[in-house]
């Protein structure tokens, strides 16, 4: 398999703090890594850089081929609008929009709406019979799996998670990570940034940040059969 990412000695700087020094990191394509590290490791630093938010002071990304370090903010704007798919801890629904056209929505900024691919994209994560309901009418599970559904819409070269289980119960967010294993079996890339070992072990590979530095790149540990 290719890969979809390729970070090279990668540091940002703000002024006196180093939020990331020297990453060095490949993602292949149909992978599924997680990002782990406590407040302040750099994980979200390196989530803003992978989502095309922010450019590093130092190093190289290239991301589908497409070397995206010292893109303009239009230029990045762009490629996260066509090979990112998006999902927050923090929904960012658009309160007055129906399920299907929050997803919509995202279509149009791409290209062009189609109410039929939208709702097809609903069935997908379990919510078409939810459709024409607005967000507040949603359970916080079935918020998250709408965000999911809109950002699969455009479909994405790069699934990128920012703590997608975060304000989930147990319940919810077994039924998140389903839908994560289902992605990944049809050969979806995922990377998912997360401070919980629990979300992090349905990974392939967890990499891990202590105070802007990668300290971990590796496997996740599996339970020993008895």
């Amino acid at each position: 398999m290719k890969n979809i990412l390729v970070l090279h000695d990668v540091s940002l700087v703000y002024g006196s703090v180093t939020a990331l020094r020297n990453i060095t990191l490949s993602i292949r394509q149909g992978e599924w890594a997680a990002i782990m590290g406590s407040s302040g490791s750099g994980k979200t630093t390196l989530m803003n850089i992978v989502g095309c938010m922010n450019k590093p002071t130092h190093g190289t990304v290239i991301l589908d081929g497409e070397k995206i370090s010292r893109l303009n903010a239009k230029d990045l704007t762009a490629i996260r609008r066509d090979k990112i798919g998006l999902i927050f801890q923090e929904f960012h629904l658009i309160s007055y929009l129906t399920a299907v056209e929050n997803v919509m929505i995202a279509q149009y900024y791409h290209s062009m709406a189609d109410e039929e691919e939208a709702l097809q994209a609903l069935e997908r994560v379990g919510l078409g019979h939810r459709a024409g309901h607005l967000p507040r009418q949603l359970s916080g599970g079935e918020q998250q799996r709408l965000c999911i559904a809109r950002a699969l819409i455009n479909h994405p070269k790069l699934i990128l998670a920012d703590e997608p289980t975060g304000n989930l119960d147990e319940s919810n967010q077994a039924a998140v990570m389903d839908i994560f294993h289902q992605l990944h079996g049809a050969g979806s890339t995922i990377i998912v940034v997360t401070h919980s070992p629990e979300v992090a072990e349905h990974a392939e590979r967890i990499v891990q940040l202590e105070f802007g530095r990668m300290i971990r790149d590796g496997a996740p540990p599996r339970p020993m059969v008895a």
